[in-house]
């Protein structure tokens, strides 16, 4: 897996490259601003990027504005997100284009290696990681929209905690219920948010998208 990283600060831009090549990723680039990122996936046609929401030169969104512009140039490119804060607008925007491969994580939860490496592949593979912080944040902005609101207290658990990116056994084991009971819940889900029978794998990411976007 081919990965370009934009991180302003080298100790963290240093350590996520270890990070990732010690779990078998091959870290194509590490930059540290906006053109620079857009020139390495103009080069690179990396299979993920990791992005800090602010670089250089003003720190407020370059990373964001570079992500989306790439994702424009590379329709459905995965975009895995680092903040070091919940910023809702950022996030909305980057689940606004609708499509799988996106994560948003804040700095100070990417504690365990195996673990981030692992949103880092579901990205990559066009799922959904999604920081529990911001999945509360956007979730209470939404709580009131159509098909959101129809949703059961139950049903939002379980799809916040799909959100995350978690397994049904492992969504099963966080809300002490069977996988069946997950099972039924999802395909509830499914059919409130009106997501057409297709693969599973795809439509758990269409109904997080729907959710978190509306």
């Amino acid at each position: 897996m081919r990965v370009v990283i934009a991180e302003d600060l080298f100790l963290l831009r240093d350590g996520l490259t270890r990070m990732l090549q010690a779990h078998g990723l091959s870290v194509v680039r590490a930059v540290e601003s906006g053109p620079e990122l857009l020139a390495a996936v103009a080069e690179e046609q990396p299979d993920v990027l990791i992005v800090d929401v602010r670089l250089p030169p003003t720190f407020t969104d370059e990373g964001l504005r570079a992500a989306l512009t790439a994702r424009r140039s590379a329709p459905g490119l995965p975009v895995l997100v680092l903040s070091q804060y919940v910023e809702q607008l950022y996030a909305r925007e980057l689940l606004a284009g609708g499509t799988g491969g996106i994560g948003y994580l804040l700095k100070d939860r990417v504690m365990d290696s195996a673990q981030f490496v692992d949103a880092v592949r579901r990205v990559a593979a066009g799922g959904t990681a999604m920081d529990p912080e911001v999945i509360a944040r956007l979730l209470t902005h939404n709580s009131g929209d159509g098909a959101v609101a129809a949703l059961s207290p139950r049903e939002r658990e379980v799809l916040g905690l799909m959100a995350e990116g978690r397994s049904n056994a492992a969504v099963a084991q966080q809300l002490v219920i069977t996988e069946r009971a997950v099972a039924k819940h999802t395909a509830s889900i499914f059919q409130r948010l009106g997501l057409q029978q297709s693969d599973d794998d795809n439509r758990r990411v269409l109904a997080v998208l729907a959710y978190l976007n509306r």
